[in-house]
């Protein structure tokens, strides 16, 4: 008898998951690892929940996949949501389902409701959530007790959360761009999982151009491997990796057309200089996106400056793309 269509989706999703189960395959970021075996060996011994975790950084970085590692690693069921789509009665439904000491992973954070942050406040102190009866002053709050669970809160900006919500986490971790290393170190096992035959010149290349983001490495691993399977013999040499790098329009530093559209946006119709709103109307994309996902790598790699006066291009930029530098500073 034919399998269910489902049960194949998971065996493939297994199959071809490139995503690191434990702390041990989870490559960089040793002193996060070393923080977080600590805090779960201590939690384990005491047979205790997890203090709350917030993930902090830059999309890509593995928040996601070190929120499912730390459910692993202590044994416990996994839970996920997304903040902007929680409401009260969304979270009421979630915390009451939870068991002991499982993992609830809700992603952006930062966007979840202010009056829904406000709710978790005795949730995530005395495990407990407060349930309203009736309406108005008259209102009854009727205490749930709640199992004893760990909130991992992932967001990219941390700023963005109230202050009394933010300081109920106990254990907070900042995220880094990897290095070109580790990306070459996780390219080498995301080829053997996917059964991808690369030298390791090409591997090297691959991860100077991945901007130290390990989503960027395997999108671009996928993408030139069908480069290969297409144009070539399926083997990912330097010269394939060069030749498809090209191709899809991905620069030395890792720069898209995305990327380059935004800098000359900058350049070309603003002078070097202007405000979010008006660069994110300019290139059709929704700030958030700007904010989050184009401007972090820019900014690290010295091509962006975020100054009182708006976004600034730098020199770098300009000479990137070549353009003279302008006569003023770039930087104020």
């Amino acid at each position: 008898m034919d399998k269910p269509i489902q049960q194949l989706l998971n065996e493939d999703e297994n199959q071809y998951s490139l995503r690191p189960q434990t702390l041990d395959e989870f490559i960089g970021l040793e002193q996060v690892k070393e923080q977080l075996r600590i805090h779960i060996e201590a939690a384990k011994g005491r047979r205790e929940a997890l203090e709350h975790i917030l993930l902090v950084g830059p999309p890509g970085l593995g928040k996601t996949t070190l929120a499912r590692i730390i459910a692993t690693e202590m044994g416990s069921g996994f839970k996920s949501a997304v903040g902007p789509m929680m409401e009260r009665l969304d979270l009421a439904t979630i915390l009451t389902n939870l068991e002991e000491r499982e993992i609830l992973f809700v992603d952006e954070i930062h966007r979840m409701r202010g009056y829904v942050q406000e709710s978790m406040y005795p949730a995530m102190e005395d495990y407990k959530l407060d349930l309203p009866i009736g309406q108005g002053p008259s209102a009854d709050i009727i205490p749930v007790p709640l199992a004893r669970f760990t909130l991992v809160g992932a967001t990219t900006r941390e700023g963005l959360l109230g202050g009394p919500f933010r300081d109920r986490f106990g254990i907070r971790i900042h995220l880094d761009y990897y290095t070109a290393e580790e990306i070459q170190i996780a390219i080498n096992r995301m080829s053997r999982l996917l059964n991808v035959k690369i030298e390791e010149e090409a591997e090297r290349e691959l991860a100077r151009r991945s901007r130290g983001n390990m989503r960027i490495a395997g999108n671009l691993l996928k993408k030139i491997r069908d480069y290969a399977t297409v144009k070539s013999d399926g083997i990912i040499t330097y010269e394939v990796a060069q030749e498809a790098l090209e191709f899809f329009r991905i620069d030395e530093l890792g720069l898209d057309e995305n990327d380059r559209l935004y800098l000359r946006t900058l350049i070309e119709k603003f002078g070097g200089r202007t405000g979010l709103k008006s660069i994110a109307v300019a290139v059709s994309e929704d700030e958030r996106t700007i904010a989050e996902v184009y401007e972090p790598f820019l900014i690290k790699i010295g091509f962006l400056n975020l100054t009182p006066m708006g976004r600034a291009a730098s020199d770098l930029a300009y000479e990137h793309l070549g353009y003279d530098p302008p006569d003023y500073p770039t930087l104020f």
